[in-house]
């Protein structure tokens, strides 16, 4: 017997499975579903109860916790199941727009949706370290809350169902795009015969320094230029910078690699030398992006 509360998870992927796992071990009883059938055998031999429809599944539970491939998949899943009074917490990724959609959706359905991006990968779900970003109606969320931080921390970021997705989508952009600079640096460090454990300890010391969180952090300095509007170039010019990846491409190029992704980085630093930036900061490259190209 427990008098934890009781939560269903729908959706037995890898992360899925992971969140019913997490659910099961801190001591919550836990209902699971999955479109395609036949995934729930581990998490039933751990103490769940698989159900065979989604109905079953939602009646099983007040809070229903949702990893899916997306938004659509929870409509289509969901599709005439009675969700009265059902609290629906989807980890699901999707646009921000489709969250403000579905929000729409579960409230003419009588459920009300919390959406969420949870930024660790499935083994780290549970782990210290782990978090998500939720938002919608904040007094829903925080009735729910001791159940959800079995899962990690609960950072909750604003009443609008668009905001988690922002985040997370925002937080992807700088790991995915950080790490494939790294791939393309490897790459041409190795054109040359270094090996990347070689080159490895430099960017980890980089992206160590970038990150400091003293006040002369790189990050916090640039956050205070693109917040004030202002973007000192005395030292370091766009320009210059602007320059510096052409000749990036040119490595690359000659060193008989893709350009891809440097040549798009060089071609926005030069719009936004071109649209007078120049003899500014880096940070003013913020100003190309929310004015994009036609």
């Amino acid at each position: 017997m427990t008098n934890r509360e009781a939560v269903t998870v729908i959706g037995l992927g890898a992360m899925g499975a992971k969140m019913a796992h997490t659910f099961l071990a801190a001591g919550h009883p836990t209902t699971v579903w999955n479109r395609t059938p036949g995934r729930g055998a581990t998490l039933v031999a751990a103490g769940a109860t698989e159900v065979a429809t989604a109905a079953e599944a939602v009646a099983a539970s007040t809070l229903i916790v949702i990893s899916q491939l997306d938004y659509a998949a929870m409509n289509d899943s969901l599709q005439g199941v009675d969700l009265t009074g059902r609290v629906l917490v989807n980890l699901s990724s999707d646009s921000p727009d489709r969250l403000r959609q579905g929000s729409r959706w579960a409230t003419e359905q009588g459920a009300t949706l919390i959406t969420a991006g949870i930024m660790v990968p499935p083994p780290g779900i549970g782990e210290p370290g782990s978090y998500s970003f939720f938002s919608g109606p904040q007094d829903v969320l925080e009735a729910h809350t001791g159940t959800l931080e079995a899962l990690g921390r609960v950072d909750y970021v604003g009443t609008d169902p668009g905001l988690s997705m922002l985040y997370y989508q925002a937080m992807l952009n700088v790991i995915w795009s950080t790490l494939t600079s790294f791939f393309y640096s490897a790459a041409l460090v190795g054109s040359a015969g270094v090996g990347i454990e070689q080159f490895r300890p430099y960017v980890a010391t980089l992206l160590v320094e970038l990150a400091d969180e003293g006040p002369m952090g790189f990050l916090r300095s640039l956050a205070a230029e693109i917040e004030a509007g202002k973007y000192p170039g005395e030292l370091n010019n766009l320009h210059m910078q602007a320059v510096g990846t052409e000749h990036l491409v040119q490595a690359l190029t000659e060193a008989g690699l893709d350009t891809t992704f440097p040549g798009a980085l060089s071609a926005l630093f030069a719009r936004t030398d071109a649209d007078g930036h120049g003899q500014e900061g880096l940070s003013s490259v913020i100003e190309s992006i929310r004015k994009p190209a036609a």
